[in-house]
C-alpha cells in the first residue's frame, strides 16, 4: 500500500512540474539552498530571560496564584516550546539575599541558567528552586545579562519580567538601557510588568524604548505564558531595526523618508506627517501600526491618508479595534502611471523638466489615531508607532494597479489552479484504481 502512495505523490508532483514547466521547484530549490548558506553563517540567536525574585513576587493576585507561581509555570511552558535554534539562559535578580543591607541587597543577581543549547529538564529544575527573597536591583542585572550575551553578531534579546520598579537607585535602569544601547552592541531589551502600577509601567516602558524593544503589561498567567513565548520566539526571525525619526505638523515641515522601517511616537487624537517622493512608473506601498501600550478607551482607530502637498487626498488606509486590540494596523498603495518625457507637475512639488529624469512626485503621508486614554493614564510619552515604507515597479498601467493584490501574475495562479485540478482529477483515479483491486482480491 504505501508503495501505491508513494507512486501517487512521485506522478502528482511530475504532473504538477510539467504543468508550471518546471520553474516552481527550481525556484523553491534556489531560495532554499540560499536560506540554508545564510544560516549556517550567521550565529544562533541568544535569549536571556531575567526573572524579579524579590520578596513582592509573593502576592497573591495572579488568578488566585502568587505572582512567583505564574511566573514559574509560565516559564516551564515558554521552555517546551523553545525553538532548538534559539540559545537561552536565565538570570534572576532578588533571589538570593534576605536581609536589609541595601548595598548587599542591589549585587543580588545571578546567572541561574547559562545561554546555550537548552537542557530542558536542567532548566526547569533550576527554576523549581527559586523562592522570593529579596530586592530589586533591575540595573544590576541588565547589566549581567548585557555581559552574559557579549560576543558575536547573533540576534540578541532580554526579556525582563518583573512586578515592581528598581529598588536601587542611584544606577537607574533606563539610563543603563540607553547605555546598553548606546554600545551598539545590538541588544534588544522587552519588558513585562506583572500587575504594573503608574510608576513601575513608566520605568519599564522607557527601558523598553531605549534599546527599541517591547513593553506589556501582564495581569494573567496565560497572558504571560504567550507573551515570553512570543518574545522567544522572535528572535529566532529575521530583525529589522526600525530607524528612529520625528514626523512633522505640516506636510512642508516633515521628514523625506526612503523605503525602510521608520519608528515614531504619536500622543493621543494627533497627526503625524511624512514625506515620499515617488517617481513616474513606481508604486508606493506604505503601512502603519499603533500600539496600545497602557490602558486605553475603547473603540479606537487609525488613519493613512496619501495626499498631494496641494493637499488633494490620492489615497488613503483605516482601521478601527476594540479595548481588546493591542495593536491597530492599515495600509496603502499608489502606483504613479509611467509617463513619456519630462514632466512638469505643479501639484507634486518636485519639478523635473529641464535636468534630463522624470519628475518626481511628493507624497505626503498623514498618520492620525483616535485613541483617549482613561484619567487615570499618562498620556506622555506618545503611543509605539511603527511606518513601513516600500517602493517597487508600478504596474504597466497604473488603472490595473495589483488587483487584488496579484497585479499580472493571474498567469501563474491559472497554471497553479490547472495543476491542482489534474493533481486531484489523478488522486482521484488512482483512488478508485485501488478500491477496485482491493474489492477483487
Amino acid at each position: 500500500m504505501s508503495i501505491r502512495k508513494r507512486l501517487a505523490a512521485a506522478l502528482c508532483g511530475a504532473l504538477l512540474v510539467t504543468v508550471t514547466g518546471g520553474t516552481l521547484p527550481s525556484t523553491a530549490f534556489a531560495v532554499s539552498g540560499g536560506a540554508a548558506g545564510q544560516a549556517a553563517a550567521k550565529e544562533p540567536p541568544k535569549v536571556e530571560l531575567v526573572l524579579d525574585v524579590s520578596g513582592s513576587m509573593r502576592a497573591r493576585d495572579i488568578d488566585g496564584q502568587s505572582r512567583m507561581s505564574a511566573a514559574k509555570q509560565a516559564f516551564n511552558e515558554v521552555l517546551d516550546a523553545v525553538p532548538e535554534d534559539v540559545r537561552l539562559g536565565i538570570r534572576t535578580l532578588g533571589a538570593d539575599y534576605p536581609g536589609k543591607d541595601r548595598k548587599e541587597g542591589c549585587k543580588d543577581t545571578r546567572q541561574l541558567y547559562p545561554v546555550g543549547e537548552l537542557d530542558r529538564t536542567e532548566a526547569k529544575t533550576a527554576v523549581a528552586t527559586l523562592v522570593p527573597t529579596g530586592w530589586t536591583p533591575i540595573g544590576p542585572a541588565l547589566l549581567g545579562a548585557a555581559d552574559d550575551l557579549e560576543g558575536g553578531d547573533a540576534t540578541r534579546r532580554i526579556v525582563l519580567i518583573t512586578d515592581g520598579e528598581d529598588t536601587c537607585a542611584p544606577l537607574d535602569p533606563c539610563e543603563v538601557a540607553r547605555e546598553i544601547a548606546a554600545k551598539g552592541v545590538g541588544i534588544t531589551i522587552d519588558t513585562l510588568g506583572l500587575v504594573p502600577n503608574a510608576k513601575m509601567r513608566a520605568q519599564l516602558m522607557c527601558i523598553a524604548e531605549a534599546t527599541g524593544g517591547t513593553y506589556s503589561s501582564v495581569q494573567h498567567k496565560e497572558e504571560l505564558s504567550e507573551r515570553v513565548g512570543q518574545l522567544v520566539d522572535r528572535a529566532a526571525e529575521p530583525v529589522v531595526t526600525p530607524v528612529a525619526t520625528e514626523g512633522g505638523e505640516r506636510c512642508e515641515d516633515a521628514p523625506r523618508l526612503k523605503a525602510g522601517l521608520y519608528a515614531d511616537r504619536e500622543t493621543f487624537g494627533q497627526h503625524r506627517w511624512y514625506r515620499v517622493d515617488l517617481l513616474p512608473g513606481q508604486e508606493l506601498r506604505a503601512s502603519v501600526s499603533i500600539a496600545a501600550d497602557r490602558p486605553v478607551n475603547r473603540d479606537h482607530g487609525v488613519l493613512l491618508r496619501a495626499s498631494t502637498l496641494a493637499g488633494r487626498e490620492i489615497v488613503r488606509g483605516e482601521s478601527a479595534g476594540d479595548g481588546r486590540t493591542d495593536v491597530v494596523s492599515t495600509g496603502l498603495r499608489y502606483p504613479k502611471a509611467d509617463t513619456d518625457g519630462d514632466t512638469d507637475d505643479t501639484d507634486s512639488g518636485v519639478s523635473g523638466a529641464g535636468s534630463g529624469r522624470p519628475a518626481a512626485e511628493t507624497v505626503c503621508l498623514r498618520v492620525s489615531n483616535s485613541f483617549s486614554a482613561p484619567a487615570s493614564v499618562s498620556t506622555s510619552p506618545g503611543l509605539p508607532l511603527e511606518l513601513t515604507i516600500d517602493i517597487t515597479g508600478g504596474p504597466r498601467d497604473a488603472g490595473d494597479a495589483a488587483f487584488l493584490g496579484l497585479g499580472h501574475g493571474w498567469w501563474l495562479l491559472g497554471l497553479l489552479t490547472l495543476a491542482g485540478f489534474a493533481a486531484g482529477a489523478l488522486w482521484g483515479w488512482i483512488s478508485r484504481w485501488r478500491i477496485a483491486v482491493w474489492r477483487s482480491n
